[in-house]
C-alpha cells in the first residue's frame, strides 16, 4: 500500500481569510526583517510552529502520514542562531510537541530546500550561504526530534553543472564532507529534469557510490531526462541506494502543458492535479504528491486510486 504525502502548504488551511489562515510558511521581505528584526521573527516562527501542530492534527484526520515541512517555518534563520529568537523556549517546546506527535502518529516529516542551495558550486561564498540554509533545515529537524536517518530526509538537487558535469560532482561530495553531521546524516540528492543536468544514472555513479547517500526518484523529471534508462531501471537503482530499514521515497507530479492542453506551458510546470496512476513495479514506497492543489489533489488522486483498484478487484 503506498503512503501518499503533500508538500507544506494545507491549501484549505492557507486559504482562508487572513485571520483564520493556517499556515507554516509566515515570512517577510528583507527590508522587513531589517526593519522589524529578530523579535519580529520570532513572531512569525512561533505561529508558524503552532500551525504545524494544527496541520498534523488535520493530516491525521484525513490519514495522511507524510508531509514535506516548509523551508520558511523559522523565517530569516540563517541569519542569527535559533537560541537568538526572544520566544525560543516556547518555539522549541512546541516542535517538541509537534515531533511526540508525529512519532505516536508513525507520521514522516521530510523537507526539500530550496533551489539556490548548491552544494556543488566552486565558489566559497556560495557553499556557505548553502551551508547555513542546510544546518537551519537539520537543526530544526533536531527540535521536532526527528531521527538523524534519511528517514526524515533533506532532500535536495545537485543544482548546477557549471560546464563540466563531473567536476560538479566532485565539489558536491567533497563539499558534503564539510556539511555538519544533523544534515549529512539525512541528506537525499533528486534526478533532474533537464538533459544539462543530472539523470538517476549520473546520481549514482557520481553521489551514491562516493558518498553514499540515497537518490529520490522523481517519476516526472525521468520522464523528461531519461538518461538511457528506462523508468524501471532508474527507480530500481534509485530505490537500491536507500537502507533497507527505510521505505524509499518517490516524487509523482504531472505536467500542467498536459493538464490545460496547451503547448506554452513548460513540460516541467506541475499540474494543479494529478489523476494517472503510476508503476511502482512492485516496491514499497512513499509517495510525495507534488501538484498546485497539495492535500486537494492528494486526497482527489487517492480516491481516484481506490476506486481504480475496485473496479479491477471487480
Amino acid at each position: 500500500m503506498r503512503n501518499y504525502g503533500y508538500a507544506c502548504i494545507n491549501k484549505g488551511f492557507s486559504d482562508r481569510p487572513k485571520s483564520k489562515r493556517i499556515t507554516t510558511n509566515r515570512s517577510m521581505i528583507k527590508r522587513t526583517f531589517k526593519d522589524k528584526g529578530i523579535g519580529y521573527a520570532s513572531e512569525l516562527a512561533l505561529m508558524n510552529v503552532r500551525d504545524l501542530h494544527k496541520i498534523l492534527e488535520w493530516n491525521l484526520e484525513n490519514n495522511i502520514y507524510f508531509y514535506r515541512l516548509s523551508s520558511d517555518i523559522i523565517p530569516w534563520a540563517s541569519e542569527y542562531e535559533m537560541e537568538q529568537l526572544p520566544d525560543y523556549e516556547e518555539i522549541y517546546k512546541t516542535c517538541q510537541e509537534a515531533g511526540e506527535f508525529a512519532r505516536k502518529h508513525n507520521m514522516r516529516l521530510t523537507s526539500h530546500p530550496g533551489p539556490f542551495n548548491k552544494l556543488a558550486s566552486p565558489k566559497e561564498r556560495v557553499f556557505q550561504l548553502t551551508y547555513k540554509d542546510l544546518k537551519v533545515h537539520g537543526d530544526l529537524f533536531d527540535m521536532i526530534g526527528l531521527p538523524r536517518t534519511p528517514y526524515a530526509k533533506l532532500n535536495i538537487h545537485v543544482g548546477a553543472a557549471y560546464g563540466d558535469k563531473p567536476f560538479a560532482l566532485d565539489n558536491f561530495c567533497r563539499n558534503f564532507e564539510r556539511l555538519p553531521e544533523n544534515v549529512r546524516s539525512r541528506l537525499t540528492v533528486e534526478n533532474d529534469d533537464k538533459p544539462s543536468l543530472y539523470s538517476t544514472k549520473e546520481l549514482y555513479e557520481g553521489v551514491y557510490k562516493r558518498i553514499g547517500i540515497p537518490i529520490v526518484f522523481d517519476y516526472h523529471h525521468h520522464m523528461l531526462h531519461p538518461g538511457g534508462q528506462t523508468e524501471q531501471e532508474a527507480l530500481e537503482l534509485a530505490l537500491s541506494t536507500w537502507p533497507q530499514d527505510i521505505v524509499p521515497v518517490v516524487h509523482y507530479a504531472e505536467s500542467r502543458s498536459e493538464e490545460y492542453n496547451n503547448p506554452k506551458i513548460k513540460p516541467q510546470a506541475h499540474s494543479d492535479y494529478v489523476v494517472r496512476d503510476f508503476n511502482d513495479y512492485g516496491h514499497r514506497i512513499d509517495v510525495m504528491i507534488e501538484a498546485k492543489h497539495k492535500e486537494l489533489a492528494l486526497l482527489r488522486y487517492r480516491d481516484i486510486m481506490n476506486n481504480n483498484n475496485g473496479e479491477k478487484a471487480a
